[in-house]
């Protein structure tokens, strides 16, 4: 085993059951897992079965990472099963949503 390993500046890591939780809409919850110094981000976002963004998710100031963990995610235009990544560049949008209900990790490399 390596101890210093933990040791190292910046070297973290959280369980998402410890994670705090907030719901931004009705049935959908976020979980924040790490933010960096410059702004970047990893989030797991929670959707109950028949939940959706009441608006267009605009993606600013930098793109979207979304890997779909459980469930079926539904950009607005087509359904992503569990295991598919997606990448939303910046200032492209969609409109999240779900029928089954889905677990994402989500991270933000530019904040």
């Amino acid at each position: 085993m390596h101890p210093e390993i933990l040791a190292q500046d910046g070297y973290t890591s959280v369980s998402v059951d410890e994670s705090p939780v907030r719901e931004l809409f009705p049935g959908i919850r976020v979980r924040p897992l790490w933010t960096g110094p410059a702004g970047a981000h990893a989030n797991v976002l929670e959707m109950d079965p028949g939940t959706s963004w009441p608006r267009r998710d605009i993606h600013e100031p930098g793109p979207e990472e979304v890997y779909v963990v459980a469930g079926t995610f539904n950009d607005g235009a087509r359904d992503y099963p569990a295991g598919t990544f997606l990448h939303a560049p910046a200032g492209s949008w969609h409109v999240p949503a779900t029928t089954t209900g889905c677990t994402l990790f989500v991270f933000y490399p530019e904040g």
